[in-house]
């Protein structure tokens, strides 16, 4: 896995920032790039792109400070702007794959509702109370490779020199922007990392299976 470059020891501000962006690169556990375009995106839809992602990374500073409270407040604070800054139906068909459309409605639903919950305590649990991660927002966004999608590109770090590009996939929707796949290191696909776990998970036990181990990975994630 993918180490902070250190010059100096390791304080706790800079250990907490480290465990912080190691969550989410946890997720990121298949070697799945996207390649990526040197053109620029035009420059009414660069602050429609990057205004969901300038939200998401306002919630998790609010969820690390102090005073945030506990797993559950954190949790009821970053839920809304997850809820605006993500196109989570979208995530999840495509962290599924071509099984998702053989799904009925409910078992739809079920997943979704799911998901949504795993995705608030990953971040609950990845940004701690107390942590000292440091978010910049490259204010130009660039086309992705896949049609019609922006690219976000952004850092997460500890305030010094050490910094993780973590790079956002933005499609238009609802006269704005939402996310539907984060790039690690800006090239490796969350949703394709996520895909050999959820479609061999349906496979083998349906919906009811997939339900149970976001649950349970839920579960892990806000009592961590």
């Amino acid at each position: 896995m993918t180490q902070f470059p250190s010059r100096v020891p390791e304080n706790a501000r800079t250990a907490r920032t480290r465990r912080a962006v190691l969550g989410l690169m946890a997720l990121f556990s298949a070697p799945v790039a996207l390649s990526s375009s040197a053109l620029i995106a035009p420059a009414f839809a660069q602050s429609a792109a990057v205004s969901p992602i300038n939200d998401l990374y306002a919630a998790l500073g609010q969820i690390q400070a102090p005073a945030s409270g506990t797993a559950e407040a954190r949790a009821q604070i970053v839920a809304p702007v997850i809820d605006r800054s993500f196109d989570l139906s979208t995530v999840l068909h495509n962290s599924i794959g071509m099984r998702y459309t053989t799904l009925s409605a409910d078992e739809q639903s079920r997943l979704l509702a799911a998901f949504r919950q795993f995705t608030i305590a990953r971040y609950v649990s990845s940004f701690k109370k107390g942590g000292g991660a440091k978010f910049t927002v490259s204010p130009t966004t660039r086309p992705a490779p896949t049609g019609g999608s922006t690219i976000v590109n952004t850092t997460i770090g500890d305030g010094g020199d050490s910094s993780t590009a973590i790079n956002y996939v933005m499609m238009p929707s609802g006269g704005g922007y939402r996310i539907v796949d984060i790039l690690l290191n800006g090239h490796i696909s969350q949703v394709a990392a996520q895909r050999a776990d959820f479609s061999s998970t349906l496979a083998k036990g349906g919906a009811d299976a997939l339900v149970t181990l976001l649950n349970r990975k839920t579960a892990k994630f806000m009592n961590n």
